[in-house]
């Protein structure tokens, strides 16, 4: 392991990032010191770096770092850990997925069975640059696990690429349509056919689902959803309204609308339309809008009329992040999760994977480290 890594710094709203020197920590008893091999320019990095949202009103502080979702390897245990969380053994060298955010374990949420709502989950990720122990990001060298972290091995016949989006992107999915309660022979409508879009239209499928409708107005990413299973697609082209798009989802589910919508694009103009295409009685689980003080017009009526429940989901629980893993490694054969990340970049290319990202509206852009 060497003595030093680099860390992608991010200055502010579209401001350059740049790479800075860091002393690689040596981890605590029962932490560890994770060497990054591929992290995925997610959709909330992206908001962050437009400015979409505040950082610094969620309480992040400037210069920091991004970067959550990823795959690594072990560069150093710290003593005591030995075994994943799912009690494999562990050693240096193994590559791993991990939790990138931390519940405490003890507070009343997290006795509830509420981990993804722990009030601290974060907490670790927003201190100051220059504290130990620095690599609270993933686009860097390294990633610092604290202790009582969840991890678990990679199975050897998946790549860097199959599971890149493993413990993001596609637990976030599948802990959202568990959440929701999805069962068989439901309907399924998809806002948004980026990273979260397709796993979701990959994991519907694999729930039952009678027919997943992905909603999207970029042909690749139509493309790719298709290539996930998606029985009908809704182009946004070919739909510019939210009126059109509403209707045609109803005329794909019998006058009904979808019996479970996803909302994955990121931007609260869709929230009204996906109430709208939510079927009575169904569940509209919100999870891609993370921009803090954006809003949108709604009747709320509409949700008390219809017997609508609206789910939230913002984090996921560690048995999420497994299933997804089992997913992959169960289905890497019949679906293609190496086409997820379209662009992959070297570390100090980030400000070009970023702005290409930006104008390209690829699916995912990863970055590999320096090292």
């Amino acid at each position: 392991m060497s003595e030093t890594g680099a860390i992608a710094v991010f200055n502010g709203i579209r401001e350059p990032f740049d790479l800075r020197e860091f002393p690689v920590p040596d981890p605590e008893p029962g932490a560890a010191v994770i060497r990054m091999r591929l992290a995925n320019v997610c959709g909330s990095d992206m908001h962050y770096w437009r400015g979409d949202t505040d950082l610094v009103a969620r309480g992040f502080n400037l210069p920091g770092t991004l970067g959550h979702e990823g795959t690594g390897e072990i560069a150093k245990l710290g003593a005591g850990l030995t075994v994943d969380t799912a009690g494999k053994p562990l050693r240096e060298g193994d590559r791993v997925v991990f939790g990138f955010f931390h519940p405490c374990m003890r507070c009343a949420n997290c006795l509830k069975g509420h981990t993804y709502a722990c009030p601290t989950r974060q907490t670790n990720r927003m201190t100051l640059l220059d504290e130990w122990p620095y690599f609270r990001g993933t686009f860097a060298d390294y990633y610092y696990l604290f202790p009582n972290h969840s991890i678990f091995r990679v199975p050897d016949h998946l790549s860097d690429h199959h599971i890149s989006g493993v413990n993001c992107a596609l637990s976030q999915v599948v802990s959202g349509l568990d959440r929701a309660g999805q069962t068989n022979n439901e309907t399924v409508a998809i806002q948004g056919a980026g990273g979260l879009g397709v796993y979701a239209t990959a994991v519907a499928q694999a729930r039952g689902a009678a027919c997943v409708i992905v909603i999207d107005g970029v042909p690749e990413r139509l493309e790719l959803a298709k290539a996930f299973g998606a029985d009908e697609t809704v182009d946004m082209r070919e739909f510019p309204t939210p009126e059109a798009r509403v209707a045609r989802v109803q005329e794909l589910t019998g006058g009904l609308g979808a019996d479970v919508t996803m909302e994955l694009v990121g931007h609260p103009a869709v929230f009204p339309e996906g109430v709208a295409m939510t079927a009575p009685g169904g569940r509209y689980v919100e999870i891609g809008n993370v921009c803090v003080g954006h809003t949108a017009s709604f009747d709320p009526s509409t949700i008390v009329f219809k017997s609508i429940t609206v789910l939230g989901v913002a984090h996921y629980r560690w048995r999420d992040l497994k299933q997804a893993l089992d997913f992959v490694s169960d289905n890497v054969d019949k679906l293609p999760f190496d086409r997820v990340v379209s662009h992959t970049y070297p570390l100090h290319e980030i400000n070009e994977a970023f702005e290409r990202q930006d104008e390209l509206h690829v699916t995912r852009s990863a970055l590999a480290p320096t090292t």
